[in-house]
């Protein structure tokens, strides 16, 4: 059964969270969205978002521009500064296969989240959880898997590795995995 929203239209699939509205911005309606990237490619070229408040639904964009590191946008139906003001905290999610097309080594932080993380010595050093940015690079945040005679109340020390090419190998979405250039003991 396909999930459709309290208006009917159906919910894509691949919906991935880009960025949250910050608060409104002006007297005429118009949102400030806090993007999860310098660039906000996603944001400025698609023209249908989906919010998830108060319910996830979708919206139309009428203007969108970037402004002071984030992104100012007017919505159909968000008239005045109230309205605009109501949406705070919203998230802004896009459907990934919206998403503009990227240069053969150039990823999407979704596409690198869950992959696994090894070195060129083959040794497993975790699983990339999160991704965040430092400003002038992204940054994987592994996770390790736990060794099987660790104290279950230790927490097992996370990694993080720049997204650099002095550091990364090889990203091989097909199998999974991330090599790196990075040892147990870093």
């Amino acid at each position: 059964m396909t999930e459709k929203n309290a208006s009917g239209v159906k919910i894509p699939e691949d919906l991935v969270q880009v960025g949250f509205i910050a608060g409104a911005y002006g007297i005429a309606g118009w949102v400030r969205i806090r993007p999860f990237s310098e660039e906000a490619d996603a944001l400025r070229k698609v023209k249908t978002w989906w919010l998830d408040k108060p319910a996830l639904r979708d919206v139309d964009v009428q203007q969108v521009k970037l402004h002071s590191g984030d992104v100012v946008a007017r919505l159909v139906g968000v008239a005045d500064r109230d309205l605009a003001e109501s949406l705070k905290g919203a998230g802004v999610f896009i459907p990934q296969s919206r998403f503009p097309a990227l240069a053969e080594d150039e990823f999407y932080w979704t596409d690198l989240i869950g992959l696994e993380v090894e070195n060129l010595q083959g040794e497993h050093l975790g699983k990339v959880t999160d991704m965040m940015s430092n400003g002038p690079q992204s940054i994987l945040r592994i996770t390790p898997a736990p060794a099987p005679d660790a104290d279950p109340d230790v927490a097992a020390q996370e990694r993080l590795i720049p997204f650099v090419d002095a550091f990364i190998n090889k990203v091989d979405k097909e199998a999974g995995k991330i090599i790196v250039d990075w040892g147990l003991d870093y």
